[in-house]
């Protein structure tokens, strides 16, 4: 009967979206737990409840997944603002941003993640499309300001979004001062300012 086969077909496209979310979910959890390092395919398939097949099937390779597993968390956590200023967006995104310091674990997993990038070239690829994909977010939200007239339109963008995440990379990193969601709106005003922003101060 065409009902069915409908059913069924449709019940193995929610079983394997499960598996796959479930593979997803385990590879964060376990990268949190244990460091990239100490991750496997073995492991994250006996999380998951699911075949190293199937995970093969999907990836090609543990760096691959974890990165798609970090950046669908992120994704989740931290949706693109929509404040209706660039103001607005940009604190919104950096209080978002800068609240990993408020989970140790998060904290010691990122930090992981970029030593890693630094020594296995295997892994530095995915990584890089990860950062490259974050930075796009900040990117558009500039780009947007300067059609709104918020920016001049010679402003760098490159380099103001370098300027947004590398306040919060090195202060992840080396720790010398804080990092609080509160810190966030007057960073974002003084990068602003240095911008020359028109409106929304």
């Amino acid at each position: 009967m065409p009902t069915g086969e409908t059913t069924r077909r449709t019940g193995g496209r929610v079983r394997s979206q499960d598996a796959h979310d479930a593979v997803l979910a385990a590879a964060i959890e376990l990268v949190d737990e244990l460091g990239y390092q100490a991750v496997t395919i073995e492991r994250i398939a006996a999380r998951a409840d699911v075949a190293k097949s199937t995970i093969y099937r999907w990836w090609k390779s543990k760096a691959v997944l974890v990165m798609d597993a970090y950046r669908t968390a992120v994704e989740q956590r931290m949706p693109e603002p929509d404040t209706g200023s660039l103001a607005g967006d940009l604190t919104a995104f950096a209080t978002a941003l800068y609240g990993v310091s408020e989970h140790p674990l998060r904290v010691r997993t990122l930090r992981g993640l970029m030593a890693e990038a630094q020594l296995d070239p295997a892994f530095a690829e995915p990584f890089g499309e990860w950062v490259q994909s974050r930075r796009a977010v900040v990117l558009a939200l500039l780009a947007l300001g300067v059609q709104r007239g918020e920016l001049p339109p010679t402003t760098d963008l490159d380099a103001a979004t370098d300027h947004l995440f590398g306040l919060f990379w090195y202060r992840l990193l080396v720790g010398h001062q804080p990092l609080t969601p509160s810190q966030a709106p007057a960073h974002i005003r003084q990068l602003l300012h240095g911008l020359g922003t028109r409106h929304g101060q």
